[in-house]
């Protein structure tokens, strides 16, 4: 397929998905706003129209709790056929700093919204000036929300100053079921007065091999009922929630995030102070992604905070100090040498050298099942931005080559078989759709 039609159905997904404040996901299995979804969604829409990009993440922001958390999912209230839904969560009943309206979940997800602006911003220095002077408001509209984003995620979220955002769900992470939980998982109890429930994903992904099981989805909805009953309270989600691990990617993002919006701040004349407390965040942060590097592997580790335990799992998570920098010239290029290397990009099995959610190479690999094993376009999209970012222009150029070839039928599916490229999850997947945009235009 040409590069002009790839980037023409690209944009008839991203439209075809639009809800008119909001983009669905996925039209049948993701009828709702996710928070890192939106993020990237609204980098491709910045290349289609900047002011609908705009709306995107400001329909995201007006979600935002009071005490900074954007929530994972924010509910469009024209569809139903989600679960787990607003009722399950119960967040818009009475939850202290919780908005009424929209219905939104209880957790979050990954900080990516401020790589998001800037790829908008610099998506409007392209176009006219109207569309400069939009972007250009919309950071200065958008700062204090952000500033308050990136805060909670590192107070409330790093109670103990490590420089380690801690999760309570492996949702937050937006890497569901990766192997990177099995452990912290393994040790959740699942209470004999789980409310009845009923999946609705597996209607739509009939293959259960592409999904968690239902025995991970009990522990995944457990820990809701856990988090529900202390009135998603930070202080008591954090003494008492069965899961509570330290994740290094989500960590390495907050440090890239903080510095981005740092530069934004800088260049529209935001207060200096909050400025120096974001910089102060990503020097924490990165700080604490680069203590957690295995001596002997050179991959970064989680840390599951209620046995104190180092989480060595072969996830492209371990990869965190790539995104956000900090380790010695040496250690870092031993870790691009592996990046790259037959356990991972360069491994002679994948059909295309993009890094899968785990290593070929691993016991937990699961080529088909959700973020055991599949390539995500998503992913290959934030190493190649990164890589980008930090002056490694050809490593960049072969990310972005070898993740258009991955989805280059055009189906733009969730998620990738690594082995034989086939598509698999939802297709018509929003957030892949909107990276080919980025790469093409």
């Amino acid at each position: 397929m040409t590069s002009q039609l790839l980037a023409a159905r690209a944009a008839y997904v991203l439209r075809g998905n639009d809800l008119g404040t909001m983009t669905s996901a996925a039209p049948r299995l993701y009828p709702h706003m996710w928070s890192w979804d939106a993020a990237f969604v609204a980098v491709g829409l910045a290349r289609l129209s900047v002011p609908r990009a705009i709306l995107e993440l400001d329909t995201l922001l007006g979600a935002q709790w009071g005490n900074g958390m954007i929530p994972h999912i924010v509910f469009n209230p024209d569809s139903t056929g989600y679960f787990p839904g607003p009722e399950r969560w119960g967040c818009h009943l009475g939850v202290p700093g919780a908005p009424p309206y929209p219905a939104t979940s209880g957790i979050c997800q990954p900080p990516v919204h401020a790589i998001a602006m800037q790829r908008v911003v610099e998506a409007s220095r392209r176009q006219g000036r109207s569309d400069r002077q939009a972007a250009g408001e919309f950071v200065d509209r958008a700062w204090r929300p952000l500033v308050a984003w990136h805060r909670w995620l590192a107070t409330a979220r790093d109670p103990q100053g490590r420089g380690r955002v801690v999760l309570h769900h492996g949702w937050e992470s937006g890497m569901d079921n990766s192997p990177r939980w099995d452990g912290p998982y393994s040790r959740v109890v699942v209470g004999a007065d789980l409310p009845p429930y009923q999946r609705r994903d597996t209607l739509v992904v009939t293959d259960a091999s592409m999904r968690p099981s239902d025995r991970e989805y009990d522990r995944y909805l457990w820990l809701i009922e856990e988090m529900r009953r202390v009135g998603y309270d930070d202080a008591l989600v954090h003494e008492r929630v069965s899961f509570a691990v330290e994740d290094v990617l989500v960590s390495a993002l907050l440090a890239v995030a903080c510095d981005v919006l740092a530069d934004l701040g800088e260049e529209r004349g935001q207060p200096a102070a909050d400025v120096a407390e974001l910089r102060a965040w990503a020097r924490r942060c990165r700080a604490g992604v680069v203590e957690s590097v295995d001596p002997v592997t050179g991959l970064a580790r989680d840390r599951d905070v209620r046995t104190g335990e180092w989480l060595s799992t072969e996830t492209v998570a371990g990869f965190a100090p790539l995104l956000c920098g900090g380790l010695p010239r040496a250690r870092e290029s031993a870790l691009l040498e592996a990046f790259e290397g037959e356990r991972w990009c360069g491994h002679p099995q994948l059909a295309a050298a993009v890094p899968p959610s785990t290593s070929p190479a691993s016991g937990a690999f699961r080529p088909r099942e959700y973020w055991r094993g599949p390539q995500w376009p998503v992913i290959a999209w934030l190493f190649h931005w990164s890589f980008a970012r930090r002056g490694w222009a050809e490593r960049a150029a072969v990310l972005r080559e070898e993740g258009l070839r991955l989805v280059g039928a055009g189906d733009f599916a969730e998620y990738y078989d690594p082995l034989n490229g086939e598509p698999l999850g939802s297709m018509q997947q929003s957030w892949t759709a909107a990276a080919v945009l980025d790469w093409l235009c």
